[in-house]
C-alpha cells in the first residue's frame, strides 16, 4: 500500500468514527443523557477527531468534514 493510499485509509476510518461518535452522542442525548461520563468521553472523542480533521482542512487535504 503507498503513502497515499495509507492516508486516505487513515482519513476515511476518521471521518467515519467522527459521525459514529457523533451518532452516539445524538442517541444519548435523545436519551436524556447529556450529563453521563460516556457522553463526556465521546465529546472528548469527537473533539480530538475534529482537531485532526480541522488540520488537514488547514493544509488543504481535504474540502470540510
Amino acid at each position: 500500500m503507498s503513502r497515499e493510499e495509507q492516508f486516505e485509509t487513515m482519513l476515511n476510518d476518521i471521518q467515519q468514527e467522527y459521525l459514529d461518535v457523533s451518532d452516539k452522542m445524538e442517541a444519548l442525548k435523545a436519551a436524556g443523557k447529556e450529563k453521563s461520563v460516556t457522553f463526556k468521553q465521546l465529546f472528548a472523542r469527537k473533539l480530538a477527531l475534529q482537531d485532526i480533521l480541522i488540520i488537514y482542512k488547514n493544509h488543504g487535504l481535504i474540502d470540510s468534514f
